[in-house]
């Protein structure tokens, strides 16, 4: 169990302790009315035993029975514990159905949309029985005067408002913490879908790349596009009718910084291969880096150097004197 999880189980049996509590009270209130104000032998009893039923019963299952389990027997046995208190003063007064009131309401806090609704059905039927009994039934309870039904109403009202306010109280916070549980597995799941969509993405970018390389790189070797002096990236896109946006990201997923550079490198590369080719006393060095694809000896150089680290001159001389080793 997470520890969110956890505060709200430890929420919710707060709030049935404190409510247990509340109600022993309650019940001892009216106990104690019905002894010394309005003596009422049957209803002391009644009150009192539930007192001790209350109490004790929860003693014996809180720890071991899970809160949703208690909650659900309390739920139901409570309306009917009610009904013979409904029935005695029914010809008096009916606010005794207050007890009923936060029935639905704790269900709600306990339990989903459904179950709530099914305990709102469940109250409303202990009222309708409540009223055909008494209508239908010749009950002979102790009457009560006007004084003694206000007294009583009143302690019941007000009872049930601090009730009522309790658990809405306790409802705010545990919803406080299943809205964050929910918003930050949300946002999670929101995550993980984003990870999967990039990834799923990138997969089909990259072989999508993969292709539109390998056809700029069979283009290149059969036409030999870098031996043009003005060949641009433009150029290549209208020769392979693929957008520049995307050869240019082809190129930089295969390592290469810039169009330019893969140019360069092609036309470096058809150099080296001249210099072992070329008889110098036919042709020149301009000839060779001419035929590369270069408009100047100063841009060959320096593009000559910095793809390969040496100088024309340079290089040239190495490879001429492993030539002569060789022989």
């Amino acid at each position: 169990m997470s520890t969110r999880d956890e505060q709200i189980e430890k929420l919710k049996y707060e709030l049935v302790d404190r409510y247990i509590i509340f109600m022993m009270i309650i019940l001892g209130i009216y106990a104690a009315i019905f002894t010394f104000y309005i003596y009422d032998e049957i209803l002391r009893r009644y009150l009192g035993g539930g007192i001790i039923f209350l109490g004790y019963s929860y003693l014996l299952v809180r720890k071991k029975f899970l809160i949703s389990t208690i909650v659900h027997c309390y739920l139901i046995t409570a309306p009917l514990y009610n009904f013979y208190v409904m029935l005695a003063f029914w010809d008096s007064s009916v606010a005794s159905f207050c007890w009923l009131l936060p029935i639905p309401l704790g269900a709600n806090i306990f339990f989903n949309q459904k179950v709530a609704y099914y305990y709102t059905f469940y109250t409303l039927l202990i009222i309708v029985i409540g009223y055909i009994l008494a209508n239908s039934l010749n009950l002979n309870f102790p009457k009560h005067n006007l004084k003694e039904v206000i007294n009583t109403d009143t302690i019941l009202i007000v009872s049930n408002i601090l009730v009522v306010a309790m658990l809405v109280y306790y409802k705010d916070k545990i919803r406080k913490l299943e809205t964050s549980y929910h918003s930050e597995y949300e946002l999670e799941t929101e995550k993980i879908v984003i990870k999967e969509f990039t990834q799923k993405n990138n997969d089909v970018d990259n072989k999508g790349l993969e292709k539109i390389f390998s056809k700029i790189e069979e283009s290149m070797n059969e036409n030999m596009f870098f031996k043009d002096i003005k060949f641009n990236l433009s150029m290549l896109s209208v020769a392979i009718n693929i957008n520049s946006n995307y050869i240019s990201k082809a190129i930089r997923f295969k390592g290469y910084p810039n169009f330019n550079n893969y140019l360069n490198i092609y036309r470096i590369k058809y150099v080296k291969k001249l210099l072992t080719e070329v008889d110098f006393q036919k042709k020149t060095l301009m000839y060779v880096y001419t035929e590369a694809g270069f408009s100047n000896q100063s841009t060959f150089n320096r593009v000559f150097k910095q793809i390969e680290g040496i100088t024309p001159s340079e290089y040239f001389q190495n490879t001429k004197r492993g030539s002569e080793n060789n022989i």
